[in-house]
Parts: structure tokens; sequence; C-alpha cells
């Protein structure tokens, strides 16, 4: 649902971006294997792992979004500068003043920003890994008859 919203207005980024940390919040606390039973964990883990894949591939594609934006905004000032420029400047030297304006460096930080978020979405997945390996695991000791192990 953001994808549409933040692509149609760059303004709503900011709601975007405290969003979906409000969202790392609750995917954090579902990591724990504490509170349920082991097989309540099991049986929720895939609902789980769709939602929050499905949230990484919509950060992304924001991500990706921004990205091209960026791309797009430096080429119209590389070309400002080869072209409009009082003196002829080389390729590199016209890169390197498109790198200091103040909108392209603004953009850059932006998409930092959400390329943070990103990456911490890729952290909560790699948890979800981790809490099914140990689910798996412990299910088997159940099934070997270690019952009495505890977390």
């Amino acid at each position: 649902m953001w994808y549409y919203k933040v692509t149609g207005n760059l303004g709503l980024i900011p709601d975007f971006i405290d969003y979906y940390e409000a969202e790392l919040v609750d995917a954090r606390l579902q990591l724990s294997l504490k509170g349920k039973s082991l097989e309540k964990h099991a049986a929720e883990l895939p609902g789980i792992v769709e939602q929050r894949f499905a949230q990484l591939q919509e950060i992304e594609a924001v991500l990706e979004f921004l990205n091209i934006q960026l791309r797009k905004d430096r080429s119209a000032e590389f070309k400002k500068f080869l072209e409009a420029y009082q003196k002829t400047l080389s390729s590199r030297d016209a890169e390197k003043y498109v790198d200091g304006v103040k909108s392209i460096v603004d953009s850059t930080l932006l998409v930092n920003e959400v390329a943070l978020l990103r990456n911490k979405y890729l952290a909560i997945i790699k948890g979800l890994e981790a809490k099914n390996f140990m689910s798996g695991h412990i299910i088997r000791l159940r099934v070997a008859g270690l019952d009495d192990a505890s977390i």
C-alpha cells in the first residue's frame, strides 16, 4: 500500500519510514519463542515470514524507485554542468560538481535512510530463519524423547 502512495507523493516518505519503524518493534517481538507453546509458534511462523517478507519487498521497491529518481536527477545535473557551465569541464569534474548539489545530496541521504530500513528488515528475516531452525530442532528433540529440554 505504501509503494503507490510514496511514488505518487515523495512527501509521504517520512510517514512511510515511521510506519515501517513501528512495524519493526512488532517484528522483533515475533522473533521470540517465549509466551506460547512451540506448536503455536511453529504454526504462526509461515504467516509471519510472508508478512515480513512482503514488507521487505515493498521497502525494496520504494528504495529502487528512489534510486531511479536519483539517477534521473544526477543525469539532469550532469548535463547542466557539461553544457551550461562557463568553462569546459571534464566528465569527472562535472561528476564531482554534481555530487555537491544540495538536491542530489538530500536525495542520496534519503536513499541511504531507506536502505538502512531495508537492512533492518533483512535482519528480521534472518531472525525468522533462526527461529525456524531453533523450533525445528526443539521439535526433533521432543520426537527423540527429550521432552524436558528447555529453551
